[in-house]
């Protein structure tokens, strides 16, 4: 089984090396670039029309895979989690294509972006009961206890995908940096789902994974291209309705920390210059409070992933002591 899913994992890699190229080349024809705020790192405005919607590679890569081994893999959770990652990406599709039309580094607007989420999750939730995988009861890390969420539970899985892929979304600010600590997570999952024999839900982590280092060669700094909205969003509900999936919702929240950092740091950081007119980092997320220290890309990202890794071995140790 495991030897499938490193099948399934090269032939997204694969995939993904070779077609990322043809997009990169795509983009630039067409003169679709980013757009890079001027509020922020003032060397991040060298990076300006770098090619963007990347992520389209990865999931097309991950996609392509899943199909061709989907005879020995095909299931109702797979589709499940194949749902929401797409539809996030539509989102971040349509965000990244505003943005690059109008040649500006604002795209959709935030109620459409949470409505199209909102819609996404419901039928989500809806998928999961007519399934019969609907279950309202949640493990709580590092106590050994499982509490029943009620009639909160839909509320609790809407918040936890619109949160990750916010998370995600908000770690992309550096090349590499979002891509390096999604896989991370990925793999944390992907083991967690095979010990559950959710075969399905393991095939797909492990897609995106390959797809994601296929990516990443063309993401490394000096980026040659970012993943977009497209790429991040997508990501975001994949981990999201993986975590759901395989009934370790709270232990997203060890395994993705960084995600969920980078959106604390944002969070704070607004109601700190709300309260008292003074910023608590240098500047927001987290990432960049780092970069105008005086730390390079490669310090930032390095440090990072080796922070991402730490979580994830954390929250997997979490459940080896709690199923022993």
């Amino acid at each position: 089984m495991q030897l499938d899913i490193f099948l399934t994992m090269f032939i997204a890699f694969v995939i993904s090396v070779v077609i990322c190229p043809l997009l990169i080349r795509v983009m630039r024809k067409l003169q679709y670039g980013q757009q890079i705020r001027e509020d922020g790192p003032a060397r991040h405005l060298a990076k300006a029309g770098t090619p963007t919607a990347g992520g389209v590679v990865f999931l097309l890569a991950a996609v392509a895979a899943v199909l061709i081994r989907r005879e020995h893999f095909w299931s109702w959770d797979l589709a499940l989690i194949i749902f929401v990652t797409l539809g996030n990406a539509v989102i971040g599709w349509l965000d990244d294509y505003a943005k690059m039309s109008r040649s500006r580094s604002l795209g959709l607007k935030a109620r459409a972006k949470l409505a199209g989420q909102l819609l996404i999750s419901v039928i989500f939730i809806g998928g999961l009961g007519y399934l019969q995988l609907y279950d309202p009861v949640v493990s709580v890390p590092f106590t050994g206890m499982s509490l029943s969420l009620g009639y909160l539970y839909p509320f609790f899985i809407i918040f936890m995908i619109m949160a990750e892929t916010n998370g995600v979304n908000l770690t992309d600010g550096i090349d590499g940096l979002a891509t390096g600590t999604a896989i991370i997570a990925l793999l944390a999952f992907l083991y967690i789902a095979v010990t559950r024999e959710l075969f399905g839900v393991a095939l797909f982590c492990g897609a995106l994974v390959g797809g994601c280092f296929g990516f990443l060669v063309y993401n490394l700094h000096p980026a040659r291209i970012f993943m977009g909205d497209v790429g991040s969003l997508a990501l975001g509900g994949a981990l999201a309705a993986a975590a759901i999936l395989v009934k370790e919702e709270l232990l997203l929240l060890i395994i993705g920390a960084v995600f969920a950092l980078e959106a604390l740091s944002v969070s704070l950081q607004v109601i700190s210059f709300k309260l008292t007119g003074r910023r608590i980092l240098l500047m927001a997320p987290l990432h960049h409070h780092f970069e105008l220290k005086g730390w390079s890309e490669w310090q930032v990202v390095t440090g990072f992933w080796g922070l991402a890794f730490i979580f994830a071995l954390i929250g997997l140790i979490e459940l080896w002591l709690r199923t022993q």
